[in-house]
């Protein structure tokens, strides 16, 4: 069962087509009024991006699986709720479909729904493979396909993917979320360009150390140590994300964590692997 809870919304800017390519982008985005749809809204960084997002003035609509978390959500911080699996292709056409009712359209898609495994690639089990790649890639993928009408017609629209450092460069006992977060990072590169000319601007969120419920649901292995050092809460995480969406930024790495892997990633890649060898020969 689905269930929809729905409050009393501001009315947005008019939904006409964006016929100004580039003119938009001269202009800090505007937040309030924005109709924002969220997945994986009920934990973690997801729900902290409902809060964040809602509390800037966006009208928001919050999807997950649990039901009793997001009516939580609902009732501490007034968003919409929509429960179901955004991994089954009718729920994300019924998302789209609601939102474009009870919201009157979609100027912003966030997808932050994200699952992962811990754990030596050669005794994985192929389900979870599978998994990840629906949950962390496929899911968002095929929402943002379905999302793109509705966005098109937005006077200011925007896609905001949530992924991690580890889709920069990989560390080993994470090959599936690994492989899972490169295609979605792949996938925003080359959806800026190919969006660029409606527009659509397209945030990346490449997360480093993150505390939230993500690691309390691995579907193998545990958290590992250097998940621990330094860690930003999923509060701190969606306002630099929020902020980073209002300046059209195409990239974000909330946190100094962040910022020094991805400069390693990018610059000595080779050094990652290094350490990383040596931690595996120290066990």
């Amino acid at each position: 069962m689905h269930s929809l809870r729905g409050l009393s919304m501001p009315q947005p800017a008019s939904p006409t087509a964006n016929t100004s390519p580039g003119l938009h982008r001269l202009s800090r985005r505007r937040l309030a009024g924005q109709r924002v749809v969220i997945t994986g809204g009920s934990s973690g960084v997801g729900r902290a991006l409902a809060v964040e997002l809602s509390r800037r003035g966006g009208v928001v609509l919050a999807t997950a699986r649990r039901q009793h978390l997001l009516e939580e959500l609902a009732a501490t911080s007034g968003v919409s709720i929509l429960a179901g699996d955004i991994t089954s292709a009718a729920f994300r056409s019924q998302l789209v479909a609601v939102a474009e009712r009870r919201l009157g359209g979609i100027d912003v898609v966030v997808a932050a729904a994200g699952s992962g495994a811990v754990g030596p690639f050669s005794s994985a089990d192929p389900a979870t493979l599978r998994r990840i790649m629906e949950v962390d890639f496929l899911a968002p993928a095929e929402l943002v396909r379905l999302s793109l009408p509705a966005l098109h017609a937005s006077p200011d629209p925007a896609i905001v993917l949530v992924g991690s450092i580890l889709g920069l460069h990989p560390l080993p006992w994470h090959a599936d979320y690994c492989a899972a977060k490169s295609a979605l990072h792949s996938l925003a590169a080359a959806l800026r360009v190919e969006l660029s000319t409606i527009p659509i601007d397209v945030l990346l969120c490449s997360l480093g150390p993150t505390d939230s419920e993500f690691w309390d649901s691995l579907l193998v292995g545990q958290r590992p140590r250097w998940s621990h050092g330094r860690s930003l809460s999923a509060a701190v995480t969606a306002r630099i994300i929020a902020t980073a969406l209002e300046r059209r930024r195409k990239e974000v790495f909330p946190g100094w964590p962040a910022k020094g892997y991805a400069l390693a990633a990018r610059l000595c890649p080779w050094l990652i692997d290094t350490i990383m060898r040596r931690r595996m020969a120290a066990g």
